[in-house]
This record gives C-alpha cells, structure tokens and sequence, in this order.
C-alpha cells in the first residue's frame, strides 16, 4: 500500500481551491450581465470548464455558489464605488458613472422587472450610504433638516435612473452625461 506525499496532497488542495475560485469567478462575472435567477449551473460549469458536478461538490448547491457570489459581487461594486475621497464631487461621479457604464442597464432591468427585490433593497440602502459618504464634507455643517433634504435630493440627482435618462433615451455621450450629473451636485450643494 502506497502512502500518499504529502506534496501530493498540497497539489491536490490548491488545484481544488483554484477550481473553486475559478467557478466562483465565473459566477461573479455572469452577475454582471445576468439576473441570479437566469444563471444556470451548466453555464458556470461551461465557464469554469468544469462539469456540473464539480460544481456541485466545491459549492453544495446553487444557492450556496450564488449567495457567495452575490456577496463578493457586492464587495467589488463597493470597492468601486468608494474609490473617491469624500469630498471629491469630480472623483465621485466618475466613480459612479463607472459603474452606471457597466451595470446601469442590468440595474434598470431588475428595477423594471422587480426580479431580485433583496438586491434591490440593498443596492437603494448602498446608493444612499454612498451619498452620505461621498458629500459628508458638504452636508457636514448644515442643519439636520436641510441636510436630510438635501441629501434626498443628492440621491435622486445621482440615481440610476438619471443616468438611464440622459444615457440610454436622451443617448448621450459618458462624458455628457457625466459632465451634466456634476452640475446637477454642484448646484444642489451650493445651495447649502
């Protein structure tokens, strides 16, 4: 009876992690373009070149694969979207126009068709958090009331849906669009 190395055993585990991130990865990336409910196990299994199977013995299920992978999806879009100083009105709406450019309209999809609520209540909950954070210098010194209104109206200026206007039925350029979106803020916090 042969005794198994344990080099052997080290190989084993990291090319059985490595398959595991490679399916997590996939999952991440057709999250972008896809509702979790259109995300089929065989098109992660095609895209980690992998068998259902595999998949099903890394992650349990698919539930399990897609709740990690909502979470690390989430994790990315943060990351991205705090990549600005507060403060930084110009920063900031760059860093959410990013990320209007290459989720807005699976954004819109999922507002329209109300297919994740969960993730819509959490990305409405994320947008207004991000604006507290991103203008907190500028609403740090006005009265709670204002700075509640203002705030409001903050959100609404740099919501999906503004850019969705401008963008996508107006058909603006990025750079319009963006330009266009900075004024809107400027104006609203000059205002204070």
């Amino acid at each position: 009876m042969e005794i198994a190395r344990p080099y052997t055993m080290r190989a084993r585990a990291a090319s059985a992690e490595a398959t595991r991130e490679r399916i997590l990865d996939v999952t991440v990336a057709l999250l972008g373009a896809r509702f979790r409910s259109e995300i089929r196990l065989d098109d992660v299994a095609a895209g980690a070149e992998v068998s259902v199977q595999t998949v099903l013995n890394a992650y349990g299920g698919r539930d399990a694969l897609l709740d990690l992978a909502v979470e690390r999806w989430l994790a990315e879009l943060r990351v991205q979207r705090l990549s600005a100083e507060p403060g930084d009105t110009a920063a900031g709406m760059a860093a959410l126009l990013d990320h209007y450019e290459r989720f807005g309209d699976l954004v819109i999809r999922n507002l329209a068709q109300q297919a994740d609520l969960e993730l819509i209540e959490t990305g409405r909950s994320g947008h207004r958090k991000w604006v507290q954070r991103q203008f907190a210098p500028q609403l740090a010194d006005i009265s709670a009331a204002r700075r509640r209104s203002l705030t409001d109206a903050l959100v609404c200026s740099c919501d999906v849906y503004t850019w969705k206007i401008l963008r996508r039925d107006m058909r603006r350029t990025r750079a319009d669009v963006e330009a266009t979106m900075t004024a809107i803020v400027e104006a609203l916090l000059r205002v204070t």
